[in-house]
């Protein structure tokens, strides 16, 4: 950790809120807006909406508002792809605000499907039993969700964007979370600068790009789990990792997604000879939950067998206005959809563990709150129900935004301390990103063994002793914590599969709670093994 003493005094810029939001995507601002008229800063490490995953989310966001479907139907269906860890109260409460939480989208601007009465449309996706996906124009629902609240952020004067500021550590004060140190990235002369705040809403994203495939912006590399972690915060799940089933093989970082909805229209998975492999794997074929897809099509493509979505018969000539993302990933691979087959593969794509919350998003440490894919609240189990995460995120953003006013309501504001990095801030070299991911890739992946689990700790360690970034100190802290709680979760459970365990084991049907203290203990362990 940089020490402050090694930072030299600018000049203080006034109007620095007292609640510090880390995150631009659904979770951060949704926060924010439902703050207002309460003052609030949010640090957005790239241009606000444009780094974050939620604007690449396609299908939408799930809730039960159709005829027929019921809050208890959501529940079960989640408590079923969670593999049987899911926080049953957490799921209800989630399930339950979803309602809510869409009229407030759409008094934001979200432009969501409607029919000809004017009410709102639901499409299915795999591992639901009724249409309860609310999504905008077939696959564009999280580029408009983002629109939206990014245009009514820029309307709320309460709302203070820091953009290109990357969060980097907690400043805590007897145990109690008192500020953050940010970096400016804007220009040829990076900065940090110290933001002290009575409360800090961890909304930073998931951790797919520390994997050499993944559906995630480059600014989802577990930086706000691990920096959480790294000041002594509870994380829990941290080893369960979904991988997306249908990533658009063709070479690219991050990779194109071709939407789960896809499936739930009637298209199919084949292997090279034209098998539909799923057939034989699940009794739902093509719709069954994610994890399930993603293992049976990682089989067929390291098997040497290949995997391919077959949109020909079921979406066909419509497809460009049915879907029209995916027709234009596809088309600037090459690849015509409405005739070809499209080569998929499994991606990481959304982190059901992370910082550990209760109900009303609070953490482990005084002051500091998480919502959205950094934070574990319970509602996903080892599996994520499709399409639940978006929802995740405004509820329990809306959560925390209700606590906060509740405790704070009178906003303050404070001075930004603007500092040169001196010396000792270790931000020269270039951190070595590229061989993570290669290490998370091969041993922290779709399938994982002891051994190779093991193999990753020891080479996660070895990069630790030559980091000199305090940024990807937390991307470290991140990847130990998954490889870590792999290793100790000696079964096969949703998104973790471990082939030298490869069934669910009774003892450990339950959730994984582990602290950065704890997680090094182990690699102590496993470094005097070898």
């Amino acid at each position: 950790m940089a020490d402050q003493d090694d930072l030299f005094s600018g000049s203080g810029t006034p109007f620095c809120d007292d609640i510090v939001i880390v995150g631009g995507g659904l979770a951060g601002l949704f926060c924010a807006l439902k703050m207002a008229p309460r003052p609030v800063t949010v640090l957005a490490a790239a241009p606000v909406g444009t780094g974050a995953s939620s604007a690449w989310a396609q299908a939408g966001i799930a809730a039960s508002i159709t005829p027929g479907d019921t809050v208890e139907k959501h529940v079960r269906d989640t408590l079923l792809a969670g593999a049987g860890i899911v926080d049953e109260k957490i799921a209800m409460l989630m399930a339950g605000e979803a309602s809510d939480r869409i009229h407030d989208l759409l008094e934001y601007g979200v432009p969501f499907n409607r029919n000809l009465e004017g009410e709102l449309v639901a499409s299915r996706e795999a591992a639901h039993s009724e249409s309860r996906v609310i999504g905008v124009q077939g696959d564009r629902a999280g580029k408009a969700i983002m629109e939206a609240l990014v245009a009514a952020v820029l309307k709320t004067p309460s709302i203070r964007l820091m953009e290109e500021y990357v969060a980097e550590e907690l400043v805590l004060e007897n145990g109690k979370v008192t500020g953050l140190l940010a970096r400016g990235e804007r220009g040829n002369s990076p900065h940090r600068t110290q933001l002290d705040a009575k409360a800090v809403v961890m909304a930073a994203g998931g951790l797919g790009h520390l994997y050499e495939v993944t559906t995630n912006p480059p600014e989802a590399r577990g930086g706000g789990m691990g920096m959480a972690a790294r000041a002594g915060a509870v994380i829990a799940d941290p080893e369960f990792v979904q991988f997306h089933p249908t990533a658009i093989n063709v070479g690219k970082d991050p990779a194109p997604l071709a939407t789960e909805a896809l499936r739930g229209e009637g298209c199919t998975l084949v292997n090279d000879a034209g098998e539909r492999f799923m057939l034989d794997v699940h009794p739902m074929a093509e719709l069954a939950p994610r994890d399930v897809v993603a293992k049976a099509i990682f089989e067929e493509v390291t098997a040497g067998r290949g995997a391919w979505l077959d949109a020909r018969k079921a979406v066909g000539e419509h497809f460009k206005t049915e879907f029209p993302t995916v027709h234009e990933y596809c088309r600037e691979a090459g690849i015509d959809p409405v005739t070809e087959l499209i080569p998929v593969i499994p991606a990481a794509h959304y982190h059901m563990g992370g910082i550990y919350t209760d109900a009303d998003g609070q953490s482990s440490i005084d002051g500091l709150f998480a919502c959205g894919e950094v934070t574990s609240t319970g509602a996903h189990g080892a599996n994520r129900l499709a399409s639940n995460s978006l929802l995740e995120a405004v509820v329990f953003a809306g959560r925390i935004a209700e606590t906060i006013c509740k405790h704070w309501p009178d906003g303050s504001t404070k001075t930004v301390i603007e500092r040169p990095p001196g010396e000792n801030v270790r931000t020269k070299a270039e951190p070595p990103l590229p061989e993570l991911r290669a290490i998370m890739s091969r041993h922290v992946g779709v399938r994982r063994s002891g051994e190779g689990l093991k193999q990753a700790i020891r080479e996660i360690a070895e990069i630790e002793k030559r980091n000199t970034s305090v940024r990807f100190s937390n991307s470290l802290a991140t990847a130990k914590m998954v490889a870590v709680g792999a290793l100790l979760r000696e079964e096969s459970r949703g998104g973790h599969q471990r082939s030298d365990f490869p069934e669910e084991r009774d003892d450990f049907r339950k959730r994984s709670f582990l602290t950065l203290a704890q997680v090094e203990s182990v690699i102590s362990q496993v470094l005097e093994e070898a």
